[in-house]
């Protein structure tokens, strides 16, 4: 409560500190609404305009939110402390299908690559020091001619730490605090919680199987959205994938507004089997982000950055008096592990693919409806959240509660299938996917419309 924490300070940053000290150990809740400023300014004995800053630093930190007459509250989703994390830790004896993590039977292993990779590092001496490429030549090569195939426009290629590493430095190459940006919703944690630390305004996108609704693109454009943030395959968490059709419907809104930035994520690339419908290009500025992680694993740390000439230029210039490169050591293992065809794209997806399929029938069998037309995920949309996390957990089920991957759309939880099994050689149901579905359908009450948008 916050008659229990008392907000202190003097200076705007003296008191921009004690509000997000409150956040941070929970004396001030998620929601939870603040002093008007004039009152806090009185029992601080400070001017007002030193309150005002302070807030004005918390806002730019994504840790309060004003809403004009209605005062200032703290975030549901505070980004800048541990209280944004929003997840259910599995206790011994639960079984957890919410970390969104990738099958680790299914990521090749690293050994033969890595060693290649120092082999190479050591035969090439700049690699190992300051001076050596930022890019790896053979990986530019690489990534160029995979994005050539797939129709993505022609561009330059730079190298981040991966995905949300990328999306970051695209976004701040171009938006200032208080832009708005255009997200699905639901859509990507990472990224919710990303856009408010920048300062940046959220404007949800409803989402069907095929990604973004033009409609609602169109309308967010309208209203002044800066950027838009498009998943092409594998969205996480419904599993959409902008088709052929939904991606030139959504070419078209977006060459009525050239001015926006698009920004592209297909982190699914390698683990589906879907085609790729890039909408790159439509833009003046625009970037196309492919991750490693999910199909040759998450410690790699490696996204491949392709987009106009200019936005690449400011995320590898001010990457270069930051961190300065992605080590080359990764990158030639990658290198490597692409060359030597070390993950087949076909036999992941089809692994996912069976048992994502095999959860999303058998839900239905039960009368729940489920989405997950690509990836590794599944979304089940609820009518009390709280209640069905809570009811999974006692029945031996950790799933992620959808309030991690919401702004405005209706209450769901996702459901990761990379651990589960029980398919038979004909894909009957079995063990896990039987197991889970009757424990979602005991936990979720009656049927909801089949949607999620």
């Amino acid at each position: 409560m916050l008659g229990e924490y008392r907000i202190e300070g003097h200076r705007a940053s003296e008191i921009a500190a004690s509000v997000e000290r409150g956040v941070a150990t929970g004396g001030l809740e998620p929601g939870q609404l603040l002093p008007p400023m004039r009152e806090l300014a009185t029992r601080l004995e400070v001017n007002p305009n030193t309150v005002a800053a302070a807030y004005r630093v918390l806002r730019e930190r994504g840790i309060i939110e004003t809403a004009g007459r209605r005062g200032s509250r703290v975030r549901a989703r505070p980004v800048s402390t541990s209280r944004g994390a929003i997840r259910v830790e599995a206790p011994p004896g639960v079984r957890d299908v919410g970390g969104g993590e990738p099958d680790p039977a299914l990521l090749p292993l690293l050994d033969d690559a890595l060693l290649a990779a120092a082999r190479h590092n050591r035969e090439a001496p700049d690699y190992g020091l300051y001076g050596g490429p930022t890019v790896d030549p053979e990986l530019a090569r690489l990534a160029r001619a995979a994005l050539d195939a797939d129709g993505v426009p022609a561009g330059p290629i730079a190298v981040t730490s991966g995905s949300l590493d990328a999306v970051e430095r695209i976004l701040a190459a171009h938006l200032r605090p208080g832009d708005a940006v255009a997200v699905e919703d639901p859509g990507w944690g990472s990224l919710l919680d990303l856009i408010p630390a920048l300062g940046l305004t959220p404007v949800p996108l409803p989402v069907d199987d095929d990604g973004p609704l033009p409609p609602a693109v169109e309308r967010a454009l309208t209203a002044g959205a800066r950027a838009v943030v498009v998943t092409d395959r594998a969205q996480n968490p419904t599993g959409a994938a902008v088709g052929a059709e939904r991606a030139e419907a959504l070419r078209a809104v977006l060459r009525r507004f050239p001015q926006t930035l698009l920004i592209e994520d297909d982190h699914g690339h390698g683990i589906v089997d879907v085609p790729l419908h890039p909408l790159a290009g439509t833009t003046d500025a625009w970037a196309l982000v492919r991750s490693v992680a999910k199909a040759y694993g998450p410690d790699l740390r490696v996204a491949v950055v392709t987009g106009d000439a200019v936005t690449v230029d400011r995320v590898t210039g001010r990457q270069f008096v930051g961190p300065g490169w992605v080590s080359r050591l990764l990158q030639r293992t990658v290198v490597e592990l692409w060359r030597t065809g070390a993950v087949d794209p076909r036999a992941v997806a089809r692994a996912y693919g069976r048992r994502r399929d095999a959860l999303v029938a058998a839900l239905a069998e039960r009368g729940v409806p489920a989405f997950g037309r690509t990836g590794m995920n599944v979304w089940v949309p609820v009518a009390d959240e709280t209640g069905a996390v809570a009811r999974l957990l006692q029945a031996g089920w950790a799933v992620a509660p959808g309030a991690r991957f919401r702004v405005a759309a209706p209450a769901g939880v996702r459901l990761t299938v990379s651990g589960l099994s029980g398919l038979g050689p004909g894909g009957e149901v079995g063990g896990d996917i039987a197991r889970l579905a009757d424990a979602v359908a005991a936990a979720v009450g009656p049927p909801r419309a089949r949607s999620y948008g």
